[in-house]
């Protein structure tokens, strides 16, 4: 599946504002099965960006607009190429599989992605009774495929119920939220239960006739460990794995790991318009 996918992010201030510093992540990641043939960043006003690779293996570009000005628009073109085969549901929790996971090694390679943060907190109460509902997790795959469901089926996709500050433990009494706020309660479950588990983000492609939900903007999911395999993506907004539909930018413990877009600018409000394009040119 090849993709070519149009990202604009553009701020309008309420005054003039100068020295403005940014930090963007938009660029899709190229690993065994996505491959990125063209990207291209605009930035208006005019500036000149610098790249470096985070600590999440994430691209990362930043710019300095010293000038001053009302809009700040930054366009990414990209077109990908994408190749995956789903298996996770064929998948058998075997002895060795079981051995890995229980094992000190393991764990410690893996800490980063099974300690709570800010956005994937969840009272142990929560985790415990959601647990108890989702079923034994002491087989991680299997646990991980029902608890996608179970989010998925109990959680109501609402633009209007969270915010992008939203954490996990705020989110699950509401029973609703986006996409951002799925991935953070479904990470928070696993890694209670000894799972690591990493947020991943990127695009969405619905194409058409199509339930899946999460196009308008990026799109967030889960990705989930399985010894001697790999990292697995698991989609609990719309319940699915996550495999030539979704076009990954960046991974991470979390939100804000990232975040598209981040900077700091000297002046008033501003008011964000997001664009999101992602269209099949061959398949």
């Amino acid at each position: 599946m090849k993709y070519q996918i149009e990202h604009t992010n553009t701020f309008y201030y309420e005054n003039f504002v100068d020295q403005s510093m940014n930090h963007i992540r938009l660029k899709p990641r190229n690993d065994e099965c996505q491959r990125v043939l063209s990207y291209r960043t605009e930035i208006t006003p005019v500036s000149v960006t610098k790249e470096y690779t985070d600590l999440w293996g994430n691209h990362v570009e930043t710019f300095f607009i010293p000038e001053k000005h009302e809009h700040l628009r930054v366009k990414t073109m990209s077109t990908v190429s994408i190749q995956k085969s789903p298996f996770i549901r064929m998948i058998r929790y075997s002895d060795e599989m079981k051995e890995i996971f229980h094992s000190s090694l393991f764990k410690r390679h893996y800490l980063a992605f099974l300690n709570e943060t800010p956005y994937t907190f969840m009272y142990k109460e929560q985790i415990a009774a959601i647990t108890k509902t989702v079923g034994d997790p002491t087989d991680p795959v299997q646990f991980s495929i029902d608890l996608m469901k179970y989010i998925h089926d109990t959680l109501f996709y609402n633009t209007a119920t969270t915010d992008v500050s939203t954490k996990a433990y705020e989110a699950w009494p509401l029973q609703g939220g986006v996409c951002q706020d799925f991935a953070h309660i479904m990470i928070a479950v696993l890694r209670g239960n000894g799972i690591p588990a990493r947020y991943a983000s990127g695009y969405l492609y619905i194409g058409e006739n199509s339930a899946l939900i999460g196009d308008a903007a990026t799109h967030a999911w889960v990705e989930v460990m399985v010894p001697g395999i790999g990292w697995v993506g698991l989609d609990p907004t719309n319940n699915v794995e996550a495999l030539e539909n979704h076009i990954r930018i960046g991974t991470g413990r979390d939100y804000a790991d990232v975040s598209p877009l981040q900077g700091v600018y000297r002046g008033g409000g501003q008011e964000l318009d997001v664009s999101v394009s992602v269209t099949l040119i061959d398949q």
